[in-house]
This record gives C-alpha cells, sequence and structure tokens, in this order.
C-alpha cells in the first residue's frame, strides 16, 4: 500500500540543540525521511543552533553521518543524500548570551512557517523564548516544540508553563510525547471511533480490566545521574503512560479536533482516584544483567537510592464509563523483553453453551506499540477435527508491517509524523498546558505518600517481568499480567 503524502508548506525549522543526541538519532534523520517521502518543499530550510563553532559544511558532514548511521532503511544515494543536505545551515548560538542571535534573525525568511525545536534542557526553554522574541525572530505564528520532562512535580510544571507563557501563547507551543506520533496509538483512536465494532463495548459492562505495559531490557546506562532524581514515575507513568490511558478511556469528541480530543484526555485526568499504598508496587533491578554492567545503584552511583527502576500501579476512573474496571498500568528496566503494549481484557460470555470446556479464554484486543506495531484479536473458535466440541484460541492478526508495506518502510517514525503536524499548525498529539498540569495533581501525592513512609523498591532480577509483588497486585484480583515478550 502506497501511503497519500499530504503536502506541507515552506518552512524556517530552527533545532536549537542540533549537535545534540536527539537531533542526531531522531530529528534530523526523521526530516530525511520525510524529504524523500515529499514533504520537505524545495525551498524549506532546516538550522542547526548549539553553542558549538561550526559552519555549514560542518554541521552537514554531522548530519551526513547521523543519515548513515540512523536513517533506517531510508535512500542512502548519494545524490539524494546531497539535495536534502543543501536545505541544511548552522548559526552557533549562546541560549543565556547574545552571541549568534542577529545571525540567526538575519537569515529567517518573511511570509514562511518558522518553528523552533528546544531540544535542550527545560532550564533553557525560558532563555530560548525571551530571546527569540528580544531578536524579532519569533512572530505571532511562529511555533515552539519542546520535550519533556515538562517539570518534575505540579510546582515546576505550573512555572515552566508560565515561562512558556510569557512569550508564546498556548496554540504556539507544541509539547512533544512521541508515543502519541506512533501509528499503533493513532490507530487505536481510528479502532474506537471509525468502526462501529467495539465502541459498543468500550465500557466497564464488557471490559474486564485494561493493561498497559511499557517494558525495556537496557538499564539506565548513561543516564544515571538524570533518572535518580525522577524515577519510572516521573519518567514514564505521568506522560507515556498517561497518554496511553487517556486515549483508551476518553469520551469520543464531538470531532477530530485538538482541542476537542485534548478536552475528552483532560476529563479522563481529573476522573483518576487517589491510588493508595497498596495498589502500587516500585522495584530496582540489581545484579549484573544485559545492558549495563551492574545493579540499579550501580548504574546510578548511588548506593542508598531509593529511585524505583520498576512501577506497577492499578488505577480506577471514578466515570461512568469505566467505573469499576481497573487499568493496570507497569514500566521498567532491565526486563526479559523489550515491548510497549495496550491489552483490553473483555469479560467472559455471560453463560457458556459449552460448560467447563478447558481452553477458554477471554477475548483480549492487544495493541502493540512496538516491537512490529499492530493489533490483535484474539477469539474463540472450535479446534478443527473430530471429536466433539473443543474450543481454542486463534489471534485476528493485523501486523501494519504487512498491511502497510512490506518490509515497515511506509511507516513514518513518531518524530517524523510530529514535526510534520507541527510544521502544518496541528496540535491534536501534543500535551496542552492545562493537562501537564493535572497529570502533575494526580501524581505528585502518589510520590509524596512512598517518600513519607519511606518505602524501598523491591529488588528484581534483571531479565525477569519484575518484582514479585507485582504479580500479587493483579493475583488478589483474580487476574494475571499478560506475558512480557517480544
Amino acid at each position: 500500500m502506497v501511503s497519500r503524502v499530504i503536502p506541507v508548506e515552506s518552512f524556517d525549522l530552527v533545532v536549537f540543540g542540533g549537535t545534540g543526541d536527539l537531533a542526531r538519532r531522531k530529528i534530523l534523520p526523521g526530516l530525511y525521511r520525510r524529504f524523500l517521502a515529499g514533504q520537505v518543499p524545495d525551498d524549506a530550510r532546516i538550522f542547526g543552533a548549539a553553542r558549538a563553532e561550526m559552519d555549514d559544511a560542518g554541521f552537514r558532514q554531522f548530519v551526513a553521518e547521523a543519515i548513515a548511521e540512523f536513517g533506517g532503511s531510508a535512500s542512502r544515494a548519494a545524490e539524494d543524500v546531497a539535495r536534502f543536505l543543501n536545505r541544511l545551515h548552522y548559526v552557533a548560538i549562546d541560549a543565556k548570551g547574545d552571541s549568534g542571535w542577529a545571525d540567526l534573525a538575519k537569515a529567517m525568511r518573511p511570509g514562511v512557517v518558522r518553528a523552533f525545536y528546544f531540544s535542550v534542557a527545560p532550564a533553557l526553554f525560558g532563555d530560548l523564548a525571551e530571546r527569540l522574541h528580544r531578536h524579532g525572530i519569533a512572530s505571532p505564528e511562529s511555533r515552539i516544540v519542546v520535550e519533556k520532562p515538562f517539570g518534575r512535580d505540579l510546582e515546576s510544571a505550573r512555572a515552566l508553563n508560565a515561562t512558556l507563557a510569557e512569550h508564546f501563547t498556548e496554540h504556539q507551543i507544541y509539547r512533544i510525547d512521541h508515543y502519541l506520533g506512533k501509528e499503533t496509538v493513532q490507530n487505536l483512536m481510528a479502532v474506537r471511533f471509525a468502526n462501529i465494532l467495539f465502541e459498543p463495548l468500550w465500557n466497564a459492562r464488557h471490559v474486564d480490566h485494561v493493561q498497559i505495559t511499557v517494558a525495556e531490557t537496557v538499564g539506565v546506562g548513561g543516564r544515571g545521574s538524570y533518572y535518580d532524581k525522577s524515577g519510572a514515575m516521573r519518567d514514564m507513568v505521568q506522560n507515556h503512560l498517561m497518554q496511553l490511558l487517556c486515549l483508551i478511556a476518553m469520551e469520543p469528541p464531538y470531532r477530530f479536533d485538538p482541542d476537542a480530543v485534548r478536552d475528552e484526555k483532560l476529563k479522563v485526568i481529573h476522573a483518576l482516584e487517589p491510588v493508595g499504598p497498596d495498589d502500587i508496587v516500585r522495584g530496582q533491578y540489581r545484579g549484573a544483567g544485559k545492558g549495563t554492567r551492574g545493579s540499579y545503584c550501580d548504574d546510578a552511583e548511588n548506593p542508598e537510592s531509593r529511585t524505583e527502576s520498576y512501577i506497577a500501579l492499578r488505577v480506577n476512573i471514578a466515570n461512568w464509563r469505566w467505573k469499576g474496571t481497573p487499568f493496570y498500568l507497569r514500566t521498567g528496566k532491565k526486563l526479559r523483553a523489550r515491548a510497549s503494549e495496550i491489552a483490553i481484557v473483555f469479560k467472559e460470555v455471560p453463560h457458556s453453551i459449552f460448560g467447563d470446556e478447558e481452553g477458554w479464554r477471554e477475548n483480549v484486543l492487544s495493541i502493540r506499540l512496538q516491537p512490529n506495531e499492530g493489533m490483535t484479536l484474539s477469539v474463540m473458535i472450535k479446534e478443527p477435527g473430530p471429536g466433539g466440541m473443543r474450543l481454542t484460541e486463534v489471534p485476528l492478526d493485523m501486523s501494519f508491517a504487512e498491511a502497510l508495506g512490506e518490509d515497515g518502510a511506509d511507516i513514518p517514525d513518531a518524530y517524523e509524523r510530529l514535526i510534520m503536524d507541527v510544521i502544518r499548525g496541528n496540535q491534536t498529539l501534543f500535551m496542552r498546558g492545562d493537562e501537564v498540569e493535572a497529570a502533575w495533581a494526580w501524581t505528585d501525592p502518589i510520590i509524596a505518600g512512598w517518600e513519607a513512609r519511606t518505602d524501598k523498591p523491591r529488588g528484581y532480577d534483571p531479565g525477569s517481568s519484575g518484582p514479585e509483588d507485582a504479580l500479587m497486585l493483579l493475583h488478589r484480583d483474580g487476574r494475571r499480567w499478560r506475558e512480557i515478550r517480544e
């Protein structure tokens, strides 16, 4: 299947932190793939901006190497790379001073979309925003893209929002969560709201429970010092898993419009019930294992660390649609497999005409975010052959790689899609300021609770599915976690 390419208007995109790791791994190779797809106009220009002294030729060489290493299956043809590199420029910028800003202002063109990607530490957001205005670079139509973390608690999130609001309006601010750019996440909305099949069943009357899993095989690695001040709750649950939960649980918006969608997500966050200590399991990997040399405390260089590398929660939503249906969330480092999955587990039929037939399973809609994006619906059928009515479970499987391209090459990376949405001015897949603050308002009391109790995370072995206590979180409800597997 050939995807339909939606053109964009000409733009000037400035990537602050243009020589950093995110730019090298994701942003610049992603823009190259969008160029190959015909979504970067001939007169569009991309600027790298960072403190390092570098000229256009040096930056283009840097990007060429990034494309070679992280471009995936994109064309490596010299003429394709050269045509893309011709659109690239570099400006040495001091985010906290005045050096380089006049050069950047002089380079900007009137009458085109101006987008500024803040691929830098949040502490620099305010400095960049202020200087963009002081030097006349930002216009009322300009857009800024900011990366998480959007604060580390409610107070800092409010301060960050206030800082950005001093210079940009809410419709100009794009808070990027790359999980929302994944093809499967967007298809979750399509499956719910474009088909009559699922929406009538999408409620507590028919759904037994929901599981959201984001598992990683690597440890914290070189991020140890940052991660030890964050932990799995702040790093993953408050943003990525929260966004997935909202998309599953939200009411149908009146139309597919940025604020309409985000209004419904906000209602879900406001409806989340407080989480008590019995509904939380925190863990910390121990010993040597895949990805890093030792335990979490070794990687974090903090032998007394109480920071969690794993967390599982039982979450309840106090509204008409979901009252009584628990949502189980879990995420962790150094687990058995790298996998991200949403599982909608439907209730059993009210009466089985087949009696206590062995092999009976609930229907499950499994939505895989990584690896191998796709959806699977498990259904019960008769096992072929004579000998009576024997039931077996089979999947109705749709792999996006098979359905939308032979090798999945036609499926854009999340960053590619989200950057193009910025250029188009579409905020549907970006977080709004009040949404971020509401998520922290729910998260902060949970963190404060275990800090007040001086809880220590439970140890778990690398390559396992997490702490044993996490199994009991479901077992006491008569349920079990789905197996973590790639």
